[in-house]
């Protein structure tokens, strides 16, 4: 039984795992007396309080009522408490369990620690025992829900939505809010097409994630393909696939990327750099959501939504010939565009915080301070990089930190930075152009050693490769 009844304690019973106003309690034991007891100590003290003795009469509160905490005894009818005990633990995680037995031992006690109780008490036990017991369980919620705050403050997602992404999305200004905020909106119609738009490394991939992650498509594939990095003999089987023996290599049959995102999502990224005979096709898969295997001439149904990605002004490779405009109306139902790191300067300083605080952590390192003037004088630059190149600056300064403290000297900027500027009386250069010129910056600042250079410009030497034989730029001389 319980015993002497102790004076009133402040615990009040808000509940720090969803916002309501107390926090609620099952208690599970086949005592009724002891049930009876303990749940009308518990509502005197604020809680609400729910009783079962049965275990299948508890496991069904669990499913319909939302519950912070549940007091177990170890001894069930039928059943052991440490099998219920890891039962809830698995299908509720955020559940926190006291276990209670008069019959238990050390290692029962350690038994239901591995299982995952937060704490245990020995019947007969006195209302003030299980009040403190109850106390420190809700200044554990209290700390954990602090902490989730925490994150979920540095980051515009909820926690569950980063684990899906396996990514952050951070930031505080105003431009991208509405970014994602019409991401949100998207994802609502999961059948329709979306073309994101943005500078190399503002995070369009990380939209893309998001708008699939938040849909009804969520359960299924998203494929990411780069459309440049695929070599041409590859592209129509790599997209439809193949037959067994359709060409030389073809060994096996092969589905293509939009048959494997049957019901699910294809991220086709630097869209701008597909062939124009690839384009084609696609349009027509678009269309009828069906396609046909290389070397087959049967047409296979699948249910894809496209969201694509490009960091080139695709109404000027329209001009120009090189990408058809009824692929654009498919393709971009709905246009995302992602503002450059420059144009939101407001969210560098959360963004350098969480890098830095990431990068502390991975290299297990104290977490430095950082010097005011690193913000004032990255809110001025121009970023060509974006949150890609900040993301790089402060891994760098975290590995090359003394004394506990980032400083200026910690973030070295690029000083080509300007390339979008036009020239005074002239029009401003094209989006190719500006590309062109700063590769040709970069490559000659690094006395043309393609590997250096692709590494200053956060991108693969492949990649690097294949702009260079895009804007028919040559090695001049080589690297030292």
């Amino acid at each position: 039984m319980l015993g002497l009844k102790a004076k009133t304690m402040n615990i009040n019973g808000g509940n720090p795992q969803s916002g309501r106003d107390k926090l609620s309690v099952l208690i599970l034991d086949d005592e009724k007396i002891f049930t009876s007891e303990l749940r009308e100590f518990l509502e005197k003290k604020g809680f609400t309080a729910v009783e079962a003795n049965l275990p299948d009469e508890g496991l069904k509160i669990l499913k319909k009522e939302t519950t912070d905490l549940l007091i177990l005894d170890v001894r069930l009818p039928g059943i052991s408490g440490l099998d219920i005990l890891k039962e809830v633990k698995k299908e509720y995680t955020d559940l926190e369990v006291i276990i209670v037995s008069a019959h238990g031992d050390m290692d029962t006690v350690i038994k239901a620690m591995q299982a995952g109780a937060i704490d245990y008490l020995r019947k007969p036990f006195r209302h003030l025992d299980i009040q403190m017991a109850i106390e420190r369980t809700q200044k554990y919620l209290l700390l954990q829900r602090k902490l989730k705050n925490a994150e979920e403050r540095s980051s515009l997602i909820s926690k569950n939505l980063v684990d899906q992404i396996d990514r952050e999305f951070i930031g505080v200004s105003r431009k991208i809010l509405d970014v994602l905020e019409l991401a949100m909106t998207t994802a609502r119609f999961p059948d329709t097409n979306v073309l994101i738009t943005g500078e190399s490394g503002t995070g369009k991939e990380n939209i893309a994630r998001i708008i699939h992650y938040s849909s009804a498509r969520k359960d299924h594939l998203l494929w990411a393909v780069n459309s440049s990095a695929i070599t041409d003999s590859l592209l129509e089987s790599e997209f439809f696939g193949h037959k067994k023996g359709s060409f030389t290599g073809a060994i096996n049959d092969k589905k293509g990327f939009f048959e494997i995102c049957d019901k699910g999502t294809l991220f086709m990224d630097e869209i701008a750099d597909m062939p124009a005979n690839l384009q084609a096709k696609v349009l027509r898969a678009i269309e009828e959501k069906q396609i046909t295997r290389v070397g087959d001439t049967h047409p296979v149904k699948t249910d894809f939504r496209i969201i694509s990605a490009t960091n080139h002004n695709l109404d000027e490779l329209v001009i120009s010939g090189r990408f058809r405009l009824d692929l654009i109306h498919r393709l971009n139902t709905i246009h995302i565009h992602i503002p450059s790191l420059r144009e939101r300067p407001d969210d560098i300083e959360p963004l350098l915080n969480h890098f830095i605080k990431y990068f502390s952590v991975r290299f297990n390192k104290l977490l430095p301070e950082i010097d005011r003037n690193i913000i004032k004088v990255l809110e001025k630059y121009e970023f060509p990089g974006n949150i890609r190149e900040l993301k790089n600056m402060a891994e760098r300064a975290v590995i090359l930190c003394k004394n506990n403290k980032l400083t200026l000297a910690d973030f070295p900027v690029k000083e080509e930075n300007h390339l979008s500027v036009a020239v005074e009386g002239q029009p401003a250069a094209s989006l190719d152009q500006n590309e062109k010129e700063f590769i040709l910056q970069m490559l000659e600042k690094h006395n043309y050693h393609q590997i250096d250079t692709a590494e200053a410009l956060s991108v693969t030497r492949q990649t690097l490769i294949r702009k260079m034989k895009k804007f028919d730029i040559t090695i001049r001389k080589k690297a030292e």
